[in-house]
Formats: C-alpha cells, sequence, structure tokens
C-alpha cells in the first residue's frame, strides 16, 4: 500500500486522467464504452486509451470486454482502499483536519426523506420517477425532479401514461436544476440521474452529502415507429422506474448505516432497464 498509494496518486495527479475517474465516478456502477468516454471528455480516442491504461494499470480503474468493445467501470475496492488509506494514515482519522468544507454526514432518521431525480429533459423518465414515488410513497418521501437543460412542457406520450396510472399531472411541470441549487432549496436526502447524459455532466454540489446513485436507462423519447411502438417504449421505461423505486422504497434509512443504503442504491442501478420492464 505505501508504493501503491503514490503511484495511484500521481495517476490522479493529471487534470484529464482525473476527469475520466471523475466522470466513471459519476457513472458508478455503469461499465461505459470508451468511445463514449472520449466524446463526453473531448479527448481524442487514442488519448483516452493512454488515460485508461494508466488508470487500469494503477487498478482505480477496471475493464471489460462486451464483443469488440472495451467498457470501463471504477474499481470501487481499490478507491476505497485509497481513501481509507488517506483518512486513517494521513489524516489520523480527524474529520475536522481532512474535511474541512464539511458538515459531516448526518445519521438518516425516521422521518421525511427528499430525493431529487435528474435527467437531461425532465420531460419523462425523471418526471416519471417523481411520479412513481409521490403516488407510492408520499408519506415517507418527498419527490422532486430536474433536467440539465429542461424543455419547456413535457413529453406527451409521457404525460399520457401518467393520466393512464393514475397520477396527478397538474403538479408537473419542466425544472432545471440549478432551480434546486439555491439557499432557499430542500435538502436532498437522495439524488438520481436517470439517463446517462445527465450523469456525464457536471451537476452542483449538493449540500449536506446525500445520498446519490445513477439508474441510467435508455431515452423513451429517442423510440421511433409509430405511435403505439413510441408509447410502449414509454410503457417499458415507466415499468422498469416502477420497479427499482418499488426495490428503493422498500429500504428503511433509518434502521440501516449510511454505507449499507449506499451499497443498496447502488445495487439498484446494476439491474438491467430491460430486464424490469
Amino acid at each position: 500500500m505505501e508504493k501503491e498509494v503514490p503511484d495511484q496518486l500521481s495517476t490522479l495527479g493529471h487534470p484529464q486522467r482525473l476527469a475520466v475517474f471523475r466522470l466513471l465516478m459519476r457513472r458508478y456502477p455503469d461499465r461505459v464504452p470508451a468511445g463514449e468516454l472520449a466524446t463526453t471528455l473531448g479527448i481524442k480516442p487514442s488519448t483516452m486509451s493512454t488515460y485508461l491504461s494508466a488508470l487500469t494499470r494503477e487498478h482505480l480503474v477496471e475493464q471489460q470486454r462486451s464483443g469488440t468493445s472495451l467498457l470501463y467501470s471504477i474499481n470501487i475496492t481499490a478507491v476505497q482502499r485509497l481513501f481509507g488509506y488517506l483518512f486513517s494514515e494521513c489524516c489520523r482519522g480527524r474529520p475536522d483536519v481532512c474535511l474541512p468544507l464539511s458538515t459531516g454526514t448526518p445519521p438518516m432518521t425516521d422521518r421525511k426523506y427528499n430525493v431529487l431525480f435528474i435527467c437531461v429533459g425532465n420531460s419523462a423518465r425523471s418526471i416519471f420517477a417523481e411520479s412513481i414515488l409521490r403516488k407510492s410513497a408520499g408519506d415517507r418521501f418527498n419527490a422532486f425532479s430536474a433536467g440539465t437543460r429542461p424543455g419547456t412542457q413535457l413529453n406527451p406520450f409521457a404525460v399520457q401514461v401518467l393520466k393512464d396510472k393514475g397520477h396527478d399531472i397538474s403538479v408537473l411541470r419542466s425544472k432545471d436544476v440549478t432551480e434546486f441549487s439555491g439557499s432557499n432549496a430542500p435538502h436532498f436526502d437522495f439524488v438520481f440521474t436517470v439517463c446517462d447524459q445527465a450523469a456525464n455532466e457536471e451537476c452542483p454540489a449538493w449540500e449536506g452529502q446525500p445520498v446519490t446513485g445513477h439508474w441510467g436507462m435508455p431515452d423513451p423519447v429517442k423510440a421511433e415507429g409509430t405511435d403505439a411502438q413510441k408509447a410502449l417504449a414509454f410503457q417499458h421505461a415507466y415499468g422498469a422506474l416502477k420497479h427499482r423505486i418499488d426495490l428503493f422504497t422498500a429500504l428503511h434509512p433509518d434502521s440501516l448505516s449510511r454505507a449499507a443504503i449506499q451499497q443498496a442504491v447502488d445495487d439498484i442501478g446494476r439491474t438491467k432497464p430491460e430486464a424490469l420492464a
């Protein structure tokens, strides 16, 4: 560990390698194609390959082949070991020294929790998630949604699905994520991204260190074909999100450690959307 840590920190000391690492952390537990990483960060594919090789060599990133593609994800065990070493050996376990800008993580208590769902347009997937959570567990959770680049109206196919499922659509509108980052914004206990593109983007730093998760799934807005085929894509998206939210609401945050809650949230995100619909 004494030798491994300096090498890992040296690798992360390069700005663009650090950017790759941060993006994969936002997408965790996803496995992301090298091409998508290169496109998102504006890095040449050959240069991205060099950066990923360096991160993989230092065990910060894992590589997996899927057909002809190479997929990359965070090696969470190695990353936890690195940060654990820094905290215990360098900071001597003192949050007042090593985390001067943090107020610490308040324990989960038996109360009503605030949950924010984020996608790009805030017209379908995040709206579905907000509506499902509000209807299924509104007594335990306050549900919100927002977009990194929201449109001016909700997708009509999404609205029809919600009407058919008996949701109250009068409370819904497209909102920009910055609406929830001001001093008067709610304190969030959970923040979820439900599309890969939103997870790839930089979002506001959330006060109070909420539990975060990435539950990426295909965008039904991009479905092609007849209106019936498009409507089916929205039905599948709704079903997949409902299953994930049912798993989430089955948790009892007040009786679990933060680490256990985060693990459960990550496990829900690992479930393939097509298996949920």
